[in-house]
C-alpha cells in the first residue's frame, strides 16, 4: 500500500484534474502534474496520467454525447496517429527539457496576447488539410512530451469556433491519441502492478471532480469558456517553463 502521503497527492490531483477535464476537455496532464511529479517517478506517472484521462474523457464524452463532433475531429485524429510515432522516435534524441521551455514561452506569449487583445475575427485558412497538420502537431508533441491538447486547443481558439464545437471534437481526438499511448505503454511493460493500484485509487475521486466540471461547464458561454482556455494555456505554459 502506498504511503499516506503519497495517497493523499493521488487523490488531490485527481479531483482537481478531473474537475478542470470536465469543465475545458483537456488539460488533465497539465493539472495532475502539478501534483503527481512531486512523488511519483515519471514510468508511474505517465501511465497513470493517461489511463485517468481517459477514463476523465469516457465520462465526459457519455454525459455530452449529443455534442460530439466526430466529422471535426477526424482529421486531427488521423494526424495525431501520424505524429505519435515520430515523437516516440524523437524522445530518443531531443532535449526534452528544452522542447519543453519552448513550447511553454509559446503558450504564454499566445495566451496573453489573446487574453489583452479580447477576441479577434477567425480564420478558415487550410480547411481538413491544415486540421490534419494541427493534429499531427499534437501527435508529435505528445509522443515527446504528452502535450496531445496544446496546438490543437490553440488552433480552435484561432478558428473561432464555438464551445460546443470546440469541445466536441477536442475531446474524441484527446481520447483516441490516450488510447493509443495507452497500447504503447504496455507494449513497453509500463502497465504495472503500483500503476493498476494508484489507478484504484485516484479512479472515484476523480470521476465525482469530472461531473462537477461537466455541470458547470452547462452554466457558462462561450465567451467564459474561451477566456478558461486561454487562463489554462497560460497555465499550461508557465507550467512547462518552470
Amino acid at each position: 500500500m502506498p504511503e499516506i502521503g503519497v495517497v493523499v497527492l493521488v487523490l488531490a490531483g485527481a479531483f482537481s484534474a478531473g474537475f478542470v477535464s470536465g469543465l475545458s476537455g483537456f488539460a488533465f496532464a497539465m493539472v495532475s502534474l502539478g501534483f503527481w511529479a512531486h512523488t511519483l517517478a515519471p514510468t508511474v506517472a505517465a501511465p497513470l496520467i493517461v489511463a485517468c484521462a481517459a477514463c476523465a474523457q469516457i465520462y465526459a464524452m457519455r454525459q455530452l454525447r449529443s455534442g460530439l463532433r466526430l466529422d471535426l475531429a477526424l482529421p486531427f485524429i488521423i494526424g495525431g496517429f501520424v505524429g505519435i510515432p515520430l515523437g516516440a522516435w524523437l524522445l530518443t534524441w531531443i532535449d526534452r527539457e528544452s522542447f519543453r521551455f519552448a513550447v511553454g514561452i509559446f503558450l504564454v506569449s499566445y495566451a496573453v496576447v489573446m487574453l489583452a487583445l479580447g477576441k479577434t475575427p477567425p480564420f478558415h485558412w487550410g480547411g481538413k488539410l491544415a486540421d490534419t497538420f494541427i493534429g499531427w502537431t499534437g501527435g508529435v508533441m505528445g509522443g515527446i512530451a504528452g502535450l496531445t491538447g496544446a496546438t490543437p486547443t490553440l488552433w480552435c481558439s484561432l478558428r473561432g469556433w464555438s464551445r460546443e464545437d470546440q469541445r466536441g471534437a477536442m475531446q474524441p481526438f484527446n481520447f483516441a491519441l490516450q488510447l493509443a499511448a495507452i497500447a504503447a505503454y504496455g507494449w513497453q511493460g509500463l502497465l504495472t502492478e503500483e500503476v493498476g493500484l494508484l489507478f484504484a485509487i485516484a479512479l472515484p475521486i476523480m470521476v465525482i471532480g469530472v461531473a462537477l466540471g461537466v455541470a458547470l461547464y452547462r452554466r457558462i458561454d462561450d465567451a467564459w469558456f474561451r477566456r478558461i482556455v486561454l487562463w489554462l494555456l497560460l497555465a499550461s505554459g508557465v507550467t512547462l517553463v518552470l
